[in-house]
């Protein structure tokens, strides 16, 4: 324990001061005090001028990562015949209908994603509470109530990443590894913030795009300088 509070106060030390930094600066720096016995996480936090509660200022989308997670995503499909067979095929893990519904509702969720053909849904429903929660539901706005359900277990063992912004405006992410290049990082940074950005809601007022922050799953944050997350 005295190695973790030795590495944690001089990851902070090394973080001092340092805001507003380029998203390659930011990178580097996570990259180079990420020192814990596994390949953490990349993460990003965003903060927006948006009040979810507002059915017209809520935020929710996909985004293909031009470098992928580096995590294994476990995807579960609702679909029967030949959809279930289609959905096997394209590498899902769990695929099933009445027994899947049973199996979520015992308690065990053992996925990562979840995708269901649309004549499936009033059966999927009966699991909002369960999966809503969670951002599992199927919903067709992020490609995941769909009839091609080869794409979408494709999309989603391939690097695919689901946002939706939570309560207090905030929207969370895991980009990446930190064993990936600098240059990798920052594509996937761009990636993420662009689509966000893309995003916009109608009803957002004001500054929509306040606070974009990085770190890894053990180290402190840093905030990036909007201009270079964004491009503009």
């Amino acid at each position: 324990m005295a190695n973790l509070g030795k590495r944690t106060k001089a990851a902070r030390e090394a973080f001092a001061g340092k805001d507003n930094i380029t998203v390659e600066e930011a990178v580097a720096l996570i990259k180079s005090n990420a020192n814990a016995k596994f390949d953490e996480t990349l993460e990003i936090a965003m903060n927006l001028g948006v009040d979810p509660r507002h059915a017209d200022q809520m935020v929710r989308g996909v985004v293909a990562l031009p470098n992928g997670t580096g995590k294994t995503v476990r995807v579960a499909v609702f679909a029967r015949g030949a959809k279930a067979d289609e959905a096997k095929e394209a590498g899902a893990d769990i695929v099933g209908a009445e027994d899947l519904m049973e199996t979520i509702q015992g308690g065990t969720i053992e996925f990562d994603r979840c995708i269901a053909t649309p004549d499936m849904m009033p059966l999927v429903g009966r699991l909002g509470k369960v999966l809503g929660p969670r951002n599992l539901m199927p919903n067709p706005k992020v490609g995941t109530v769909t009839m091609d359900v080869k794409a979408a277990v494709e999309a989603a063992k391939g690097g695919e990443v689901q946002f939706k912004v939570e309560k207090a405006g905030v929207i969370h992410g895991g980009i990446g590894k930190v064993s990936f290049t600098e240059e990798q990082l920052a594509q996937n940074v761009r990636a993420f913030v662009d689509a966000v950005s893309k995003a916009k809601p109608t009803g957002a007022k004001g500054t929509y795009l306040k606070k974009v922050s990085l770190s890894s799953t053990m180290g402190p944050g840093v905030s990036l300088d909007l201009t270079s997350a964004t491009g503009n």
